[in-house]
């Protein structure tokens, strides 16, 4: 194998990844030069996709590049009977009509980033082999996973500790799960973190039906502009098709302390530059500039990416608002210094209605002071406006 190809297999079991399940067994599949499935479930329950989702899309372009097939496996029987979130609490079912309206816009912007060749991308539906299942065949591959295993699960098990509700039909999800990875004959399954425990459950499922278990690839986490996890029910979150302008000031707005993860997970730059850059002071902010205007350019192009550097360029030199008030200022009285709204009451009603966004996340509590507001530079958005404006403190 040839240095480069040797080169990229060492990105792909590294870049951007908490956990590798069995490393070396993947590894030298991946060497081998067999041509391996991998496969990721779809969850259709949301109809926009953000960098956090990207990630395992970036990871499984890797695969694709290396002549691997990407199985996208779209969760359409398990989200019509809704299923554990891993929130503590379960979902509500799906209609049919949702979820192929939730799929139809995720594969558009899903095929941004994966390769749409044939031969190395592969969509299938759960209900291809669950709308014949019988009761027979569910009690009979049910028979091959303890109770054990199934309440090993820590959401299961805090739930239980909690007195929450938990529905019985829940302990089948991961059953469902590790049974698509018997149907498409997965080599590889990838996931989040927090899908761990499913996929493990597919390799047991594997071992028990005589076939080789899945190897487990593991993305790490993206963390959102408010520093939690990135995800829409936070509204956290930077979408793949947000507006350039918007998502180049959501980046501009993050903290310096995630840019070299954004670097890692969410660009495809190459690690030893991404290793060499200083992300303190003034290079974090240049660093920032750059990561903004790569990432704006990967999901838009270069020259929206180039107009929405100059865009921010006009609005933040030299027109910076300075926040006028001492540290217990109330975050309310902001929109009365910006002009968007005439009285404390509008601003306060302004953000009980959600109207307000505070570095791209939205902010409800308008009794937040300003003390609380560790950053130097934030930006405001208030209602539908296009731009951000920015403000000191």
């Amino acid at each position: 194998m040839d240095t480069q190809s040797i080169q990229r297999i060492t990105e792909l079991l590294t870049r951007g990844l908490a956990e590798v399940i069995d490393r070396r067994h993947l590894q030298e599949r991946l060497e081998s030069g067999d041509r391996l499935r991998v496969k990721l479930g779809i969850d259709p329950t949301g109809a926009r996709l953000h960098l956090g989702h990207a990630v395992v899309l970036r990871i499984l372009r890797r695969f694709q590049d290396l002549g691997h097939t990407v199985v996208l496996i779209v969760g359409d029987f398990t989200a019509g009977i809704g299923d554990p979130s891993g929130k503590n609490e379960t979902r509500p079912p799906l209609t049919t009509a949702q979820i192929k309206q939730n799929y139809k816009t995720y594969e558009q912007q899903a095929l941004k980033i994966l390769k749409k060749d044939k031969k190395l991308l592969e969509v299938r539906y759960q209900t291809e082999w669950y709308k014949d299942f019988k009761l027979d065949s569910l009690i009979r591959e049910a028979s091959k996973l303890s109770v054990g295993w199934l309440l090993s699960h820590e959401t299961f098990r805090q739930r239980t500790k909690d007195g929450q509700p938990f529905a019985f039909h829940e302990m089948f999800y991961p059953l469902l799960q590790a049974y698509d990875s018997i149907e498409v004959r997965a080599d590889v399954e990838i996931g989040g973190l927090d899908q761990k425990f499913n996929i493990l459950t597919g390799r047991e499922f594997m071992k028990s039906h005589g076939m080789a278990p899945q190897d487990v690839v593991l993305a790490k986490y993206l963390m959102g502009t408010d520093g939690q996890k990135m995800g829409k029910s936070l509204n956290n979150f930077i979408a793949i098709e947000e507006e350039p302008s918007e998502m180049f000031g959501k980046i501009m707005s993050m903290p310096d302390s995630v840019l070299r993860d954004y670097f890692e997970l969410a660009t495809d730059l190459p690690m030893d530059e991404i290793d060499a850059m200083q992300f303190t002071d003034v290079a974090a902010r240049d660093a920032k500039l750059k990561l903004a205007e790569t990432i704006v350019g990967m999901y838009h192009g270069s020259i929206e990416a180039t107009a929405a550097r100059k865009g921010w360029g006009s609005l933040t030199t030299g027109q910076s608002m300075r926040w006028i008030g001492d540290a217990g200022t109330f975050v309310r009285d902001l929109l009365i210094v910006t002009g968007d709204a005439a009285s404390k009451s509008e601003a306060q009603r302004l953000f009980e209605q959600g109207a307000v966004t505070i570095d791209g996340a939205i902010e409800k509590d308008w009794r937040k002071k300003r003390s609380a507001y560790s950053k130097s530079a934030h930006l405001l958005v208030v209602g539908k406006k296009k731009h951000a404006t920015p403000f000191t403190m």
